[in-house]
């Protein structure tokens, strides 16, 4: 048995799971502040930009943030949808690999998170496209699910309602929940308008199955049971709402007719001919009138949907979920939710209805988030992706992202690829042992993803990283250079003080600590990498730090 399996045994008999609790008193900017803020806001601190928040605060990091310019994809063009015509014979031998899978675009996902610096309009992207899901299993041409990543991206620092507009007339979420060629009713054929869509726009992109109060509680009638935010009439009618687009024409098409053929570089068309002109029935009680266009009728379903009083408190605590806590007190809600309903002085302006800048800035400038007074069940569970980047960005590891798309998907999180439209787990997925919380990365989380885990971990602190891959063009590979956390274990107590200020932002506890020396301590003193490397893996692996708090 290995070293650093020795090292895990160790602590997982004699650590256990921390409480969900921040603990860190109010003050001015610490560095220890400062780490934990990056964490919640991008995929992880580095050096630099630990010394810009602790310099400019919250506010002043947002508001540059704000500027940045948006990462993207690049190298993803559209190509025929035909392989054989897109990679012929004597194609190179990456061809498929790289025009009809989502490799490309996972790859730059990780490449971006690691190394360029809009942090949060990437990470604010990561979060939406898991609430608002189209999946590879589905999707699986590169420029088609970079383009819809763009929505999120494009849209970070915007309008909800622009979010919402955009992914119903994305052509990748046309084809993953049916809408594109959702024909109008046709009894003598036998057609009636495709369901699909209409009912996961409500049930998860927007409102949810109960009516909520502002701060995230379900209101109850009169018998105590939940109150139906919708009914199967509200669903059949955006159904109805949603008929008669169809894909753009491809390139040099020339025909456009309802029933193009597939076509994700440019949003869905209408054929009013093929929509329904009977009236619908919406949300509240709105019905919208006969006689209206495809494109009438689509404005005025997301105008619907945008303005029920649900979505600020259903997407506003998703929000809340993705970048900080499980868990978050209803009030914490009803501020972000207020935040979302407009208002809020966002760059000495007062925002609009779904201004993503506002509900950013209440989720991560809020008491709860930044304070000492948070609830005892704050935190949670990094999800793979943020296991793998927090890692590399705190020790300065570098990646051209290959190797970490491999291995998040083997850690039950293929990034772009959820099982299925209810993400890679849903928002309300139990935490183990106690129901009565959620733990939403719990559910790719569990004894088989804690083994495979440490074979990652042992991997990336190896030492020597991981070689490029050279059918990538530009490929680098990853590494995280321990020249200098060798020097450190000639002392171990530095060594672990370092660790502790690094990975943990100050806050590693006093068992851990003490367990991390140990294991700095189980190789001689004449094996300083050794040394290194144990208490590292061990630091990786310990609840503490899976948990972020």
């Amino acid at each position: 048995m290995t070293l650093a399996r020795l090292c895990l045994l160790a602590a997982l008999t004699s650590l256990s799971w921390p409480a969900l609790a921040n603990d860190l008193p109010p003050s001015t900017m610490t560095e220890s502040e400062a780490r934990r803020f990056l964490a919640q806001a991008g995929f992880g601190p580095t050096d630099a930009s630990v010394t810009q928040v602790m310099a400019g605060g919250r506010p002043a990091w947002l508001a540059s943030q704000f500027t940045l310019a948006n990462s993207d994809f690049s190298g993803v063009p559209y190509v025929d949808p035909d392989s054989s015509k897109g990679c012929p014979t004597g194609a190179p031998a990456a061809c498929k690999r790289d025009n009809y899978t989502l490799f490309p675009v996972q790859v730059q996902f990780f490449a971006n998170a690691v190394n360029q610096p809009d942090q949060l309009r990437q990470r604010t992207a990561l979060a939406l496209s898991e609430i608002l899901v189209v999946s590879g299993n589905v999707i699986k041409l590169p420029n088609a699910m970079a383009n819809y990543q763009r929505i999120f991206l494009r849209n970070a620092f915007g309008n909800f309602r622009d979010v919402l507009k955009e992914v119903t007339l994305s052509p990748a979420m046309g084809r993953f929940l049916n809408m594109a060629n959702n024909d109008k009713p046709n009894p003598t054929k036998g057609i009636e308008p495709n369901e699909n869509y209409a009912r996961e726009v409500l049930q998860l992109f927007s409102i949810g199955l109960s009516q909520l109060n502002l701060d995230g509680s379900v209101q109850l009638d009169a018998k105590g049971q939940p109150i139906a935010s919708y009914d199967q009439d509200t669903v059949e009618g955006f159904a109805h709402a949603f008929t008669g687009w169809t894909y753009a024409p491809r390139p040099g098409a020339t025909r456009n007719k309802f029933g193009n053929p597939s076509y994700y570089d440019a949003p869905m068309v209408a054929f009013d001919d093929h929509h329904d002109k009977g009236t619908k029935k919406l949300l509240n009680g709105t019905v919208l009138p006969g006689g209206q266009t495809a494109q009438a009728d689509l404005e005025a379903a997301v105008d619907n949907i945008f303005n029920h009083p649900n979505v600020g408190p259903f997407i506003g605590r998703q929000l809340i979920q993705q970048l900080v806590t499980a868990n978050p007190s209803p009030a914490y809600v009803q501020r972000v939710a207020t935040a979302f309903n407009g208002g809020a002085l966002v760059n000495g302006q007062r925002s609009k209805r779904g201004d993503m800048k506002a509900v950013l800035t209440a989720i991560l400038t809020d008491a709860e988030a930044a304070s000492s007074q948070a609830p005892a069940n704050f935190g949670k569970l990094r999800e793979p992706i943020l296991q793998l980047t927090h890692l590399l960005r705190s020790m300065g590891g570098v990646s051209d992202g290959v190797w970490l798309r491999s291995q998040a998907a083997s850690l039950g999180q293929a990034v772009y690829s959820p099982a299925s439209v209810f993400n890679f787990f849903p928002p309300d997925y139990d935490l183990p042992d106690n129901p009565s919380l959620d733990g939403p990365a719990f559910g790719v989380f569990n004894a088989s993803a804690a083994f495979k885990l440490s074979g990652v971990l042992q991997t990336a602190l190896n030492g020597k990283g991981v070689a490029a891959d050279a059918s990538v063009p530009g490929a680098i590979g990853t590494k995280i250079d321990l020249a200098r956390w060798q020097a450190l274990a000639t002392t171990p107590t530095s060594l672990v003080a370092e660790i502790n200020r690094v990975l943990f932002a100050g806050r590693a506890s006093t068992a851990l600590q003490t367990a991390l020396l140990k294991a700095a301590q189980i190789a001689p003193a004449t094996k300083p990498l050794d040394r290194a490397k144990a208490a590292l893996f061990l630091a990786a692996m310990s609840p503490e730090y899976l948990v972020e708090n």
